[in-house]
């Protein structure tokens, strides 16, 4: 019998606020569409950098994900990174490697080469119209290369029970 169990992906940015948490809902929406058994959470390497006052999600996440018919919880405060959430995980994505391989490095440093790093800009460096198309086109490449393993798993799979 097939194993059931859900993967787990984690997406990090700084805050957990903008890049990742899009990156989280978009995911789930198209794992589920594409029938994946792989699931996404996201989390924050400086969280400290959100307040109350800021709210729960960044609107530039909301509006996109909105206007893309993505469900999200638009009550979650952003999560700091822990230890055990990258126990926890299959696969561990930074959303940008200049910005946070070093924060890697400097809080979970048996980490830092052990993750898969995007290159995704914040809004310093892009804004949110330039930044979250790109997220997004890894997002899609992301869950079509998995569909793609998981399909070929079954067949393989499938053939040796025969």
């Amino acid at each position: 019998m097939p194993n059931k169990k859900l993967k787990t992906i984690i997406f990090i940015c700084s805050a957990n606020y903008y890049r990742s948490r899009f990156s989280e809902y978009l995911f789930n929406a198209l794992a589920e569409e594409k029938g994946l058994r792989w699931r996404a959470t996201s989390r924050g390497l400086k969280t400290s950098m959100v307040t109350t006052s800021d709210g729960a999600i960044s609107d530039f996440t909301a509006y996109r994900l909105t206007a893309m018919g993505v469900p999200f919880d638009g009550e979650r405060f952003p999560i700091q990174l822990s230890e055990t959430d990258l126990d926890n995980a299959d696969l561990v994505i930074a959303v940008k490697e200049a910005e946070h391989r070093a924060m890697m490095q400097e809080q979970f440093p048996e980490w830092a080469d052990r993750i898969q790093y995007w290159h995704v800009d914040d809004l310093d460096c892009a804004t949110a119209d330039e930044a979250l198309p790109i997220l997004r086109t890894c997002i899609e490449a992301l869950a079509d290369r998995l569909a793609v393993a998981e399909h070929t798993g079954r067949k393989r799979r499938s053939r040796a029970a025969a």
